[in-house]
């Protein structure tokens, strides 16, 4: 999902159940950076609330949905040491998603 960059909205969405992550591309003078921020979903008074406050059950998720952006970060080439060429590519040596580590014998 591509937005426009004037949009003040994440470029993605992750959400398991209550929990949602949202992914923030931000313009810096080295390049493209992504941000996320997590937080849990309530209702309240017939309105949905948002917080970054989470109990113990939510901690699965929460964990769960992190893992899932890091991934979705990877995908997308930018990692936060800037390590992906203008390509889009990874840089040499970078991991890519699939890649497998064989045991050295």
């Amino acid at each position: 999902m591509d937005v426009p960059k004037n949009d003040n909205r994440p470029i993605h969405e992750i959400r398991l159940g209550r929990i949602k992550a949202a992914i923030w591309q931000n313009e810096s003078e080295h390049g493209i950076r992504h941000s996320v921020s997590i937080a849990r979903l309530y209702r309240s008074e017939d309105r949905w609330q948002s917080t970054t406050s989470f109990g113990r059950d939510d901690m699965p998720l929460v964990a769960k949905v992190a893992d899932l952006a890091h991934t979705w970060l990877y995908q997308h080439g930018n990692d936060h040491r800037g390590s992906s060429s203008a390509s889009g590519q990874p840089a040499e040596g970078t991991a890519k998603p699939g890649d497998v580590n064989e045991p050295v014998a």
